[in-house]
């Protein structure tokens, strides 16, 4: 029995010697550790051994296995030091190479109009109601003036996607939701995609709106305009100016039609105008009595301004875009030119 493990030992130091990487390792233990290994086999040799000499050589092979085992794990350590260290030198960062450079990324240009609108009307104590896209018809017709048989719905092609419920063709519709779910003093813009069946180079089939609501005691028609005289100064200059037209929308009583001076030639005219030293931006107006009584409120006690905003016009404007699919298209040729 000694002799035998002598020479296993002496093929085991061998062997041990040659243990390199994880496969070798595996090799190894397979060979000399595992439970069908030559190492514990030699268990079944004790029978071949004298009875009285089975203690003795039993001892003798427990002793080489468990020296076998540490040096298993001894060399375990090795391989694994090694294997660390050599992927180490494989995964190294050489710091003195350039960064690789990315794009940077930036707001689009809808998003940048409509960031500046809000900021503007939150420093005068605005609040922002998002309201829901799909509406129905009583909330965004009948309760704003305009009933099944008004001609002002021939103004707007709608999506309808039920015989009462529809895509929102403006955002007015947050006026009354508003309206119902709170009590004057009352500041809020409602911003957000509308629909209606229209396109071509200055129409989409969904665009962006923002509609403007204030409702107290004593709100005239130039506390509309003061408010939007700040406006415009904040898009397009400090020298831009605001003139209202009369005009006719069904929510608000009087309407007007609001146009800003020429920025590009200082009211001089030009191709911008159309030599007319003005350009239509937005509508709005005193709220019709009508819609404040539709919402509970009582119109002898409170008055209210309104006015709607789209967004995609004033981003035109400001950024000379001729075309409102340029907006939509996703061209990063065209969207790079607005990082801010």
């Amino acid at each position: 029995m000694q002799k035998i493990i002598e020479e296993l030992s002496a093929r085991v130091q061998a062997d041990l010697a040659k243990v390199a990487s994880s496969d070798t390792l595996a090799a190894f233990w397979q060979e000399y550790l595992s439970k069908n290994g030559k190492i514990p086999s030699l268990m079944k040799e004790l029978r071949n051994v004298a009875a009285e000499e089975r203690p003795a050589a039993g001892k003798i092979i427990n002793s080489f296995k468990a020296q076998v085992a540490a040096d298993y794990e001894a060399a375990a350590q090795r391989v694994k030091a090694a294997e660390l260290a050599a992927r180490n030198a494989a995964e190294a960062v050489d710091i003195s190479l350039p960064a690789k450079t990315r794009p940077m990324g930036a707001l689009h240009p809808i998003t940048l109009v409509k960031n500046q609108i809000i900021d503007v009307f939150a420093g005068m104590g605005f609040s922002v109601y998002d309201g829901p896209e799909i509406e129905d018809d009583d909330h965004n017709f009948t309760r704003l003036n305009v009933p099944k048989n008004h001609p002002a719905r021939d103004m707007q092609d709608t999506f309808y996607l039920t015989e009462e419920l529809l895509l929102r063709t403006q955002t007015s519709n947050g006026q009354i939701r508003v309206m119902d779910s709170q009590r004057p003093p009352i500041k809020v813009l409602s911003p957000g995609r509308v629909f209606r069946s229209d396109s071509d180079a200055t129409h989409s089939p969904m665009f962006h709106q923002m509609e403007g609501l204030v409702v107290d005691k004593g709100i005239t028609l130039c506390d509309l305009q003061g408010m939007l005289d700040c406006l415009v100064q904040n898009l397009f200059g400090q020298d831009t100016r605001t003139r209202l037209r009369p005009s006719y929308f069904p929510f608000t009583e009087p309407s007007v039609e609001v146009d800003v001076s020429c920025f590009a030639c200082g009211g001089k005219g030009c191709s911008l105008c159309k030599g007319t030293g003005w350009i239509e931006v937005l509508g709005g107006g005193v709220v019709n009595r009508k819609v404040l009584q539709n919402c509970n409120i009582d119109p002898d006690v409170y008055s209210g301004i309104a006015f709607g905003i789209g967004i995609e016009r004033i981003a035109m404007l400001k950024y000379g875009i001729n075309n409102m699919g340029l907006l939509f298209e996703n061209d990063l040729r065209f969207l790079k030119q607005f990082q801010e």
